[in-house]
């Protein structure tokens, strides 16, 4: 079963949201997971044996990047049922404008290192879980732009942007 191709285009509307895009198709590794699932639906064993390397972290980051769907694969009788993979769009259509300044923190933030990020990650957490989930209030007590902390809320596993606010994941 072949995953048809030319089908779906992503909206890019956020300019936060090129930040897994960018770390994603920077990496060797997420990259050819994400082309391998653009041809065919195939497990993350399929995909670890076809590559060579774990890529439970290239999948979590391509279905945080809402780039691919899922399905469960109907086993052979007496097995269980595995998930499978495949892409959700093959173009992408980006409609968004910000100021230098922002798109600057945002290539920053994709390209530095998780550990460089760790401290404020973990602050902006912090702050939601006490409750403070508006960008407007995250921004005025973490003294950082509402794009820097979408930006960095998007690199976090414990975090989703949902339009103005963040929630816990």
């Amino acid at each position: 079963m072949t995953a048809q191709m030319g089908k779906r285009t992503k909206l890019v509307n956020d300019p936060s949201d090129l930040v897994l895009l960018l770390r994603t198709f920077g990496s060797d590794t997420h990259k050819q997971v994400f082309d391998m699932l653009s041809e065919d639906w195939m497990t993350a064993a399929e995909l670890t044996e076809a590559i060579g390397v774990d890529v439970e972290t290239s999948i979590e980051i391509l279905r945080k990047s809402g780039l691919i769907e899922s399905q469960w694969r109907m086993p052979e009788p007496g097995k269980t049922p595995d998930k499978e993979y495949t892409t959700s769009y093959s173009k992408i259509h980006a409609n968004f404008q910000c100021s230098l300044k922002d798109l600057s923190d945002l290539i920053m933030i994709t390209f530095k290192s998780d550990g460089e990020l760790a401290d404020t990650i973990e602050a902006i957490e912090t702050e939601v879980e006490k409750g403070n989930r508006s960008m407007a209030g995250l921004s005025r007590s973490l003294g950082l732009s509402s794009a820097f902390i979408r930006g960095v809320a998007r690199r976090s596993r414990k975090l989703v942007v949902k339009g103005q606010r963040l929630e816990l994941a």
